[in-house]
């Protein structure tokens, strides 16, 4: 099993129409194009969708050393809105890898390049070995 495949179980981030991009070790870009369910009542995107775009481009990045790694902790920073027919990517980069932690910064720009959001996060790596490992 690769790890785009292991991804597509992630039911929820499937459903929101979700797609990873890319994947290498410490390293992911998934993308979300976005439709009037994914908006709030105030007529923009809900931070909830965004959130989860920046959470499987983590989960990618950060599982692909092989072994199970869940966050600790999530901050996210709003800084424009969007809109249906935007598509959004969000490319996830390792900043601090050890063997029990990782840190990790998630970009999501529009499809002009422009800042939306920023996600910052930490993880807790386990002992769980997963199906795949792009580190070997």
């Amino acid at each position: 099993m690769d790890i785009k495949e292991f991804f597509r179980n992630d039911r929820f981030a499937m459903e929101a129409g979700i797609k990873l991009t890319d994947v290498r070790p410490g390293y992911s870009k998934a993308e979300m194009t976005l439709t009037p369910d994914h908006m709030n009542a105030g007529g923009t995107t809900q931070g909830g969708a965004i959130f989860t775009l920046a959470d499987l481009a983590l989960a990618a990045a950060a599982n692909s050393h092989g072994k199970l790694a869940l966050s600790l902790d999530a901050s996210i920073h709003f800084f424009l809105p969007s809109k249906p027919g935007d598509t959004l990517t969000a490319e996830a980069k390792e900043k601090h890898v050890h063997k029990r932690t990782g840190y990790y910064q998630v970009e999501i720009k529009n499809q002009n390049g422009e800042l939306v959001a920023c996600f910052d996060t930490t993880v807790y790596r386990k002992d769980t070995e997963l199906p795949f490992c792009l580190n070997h």
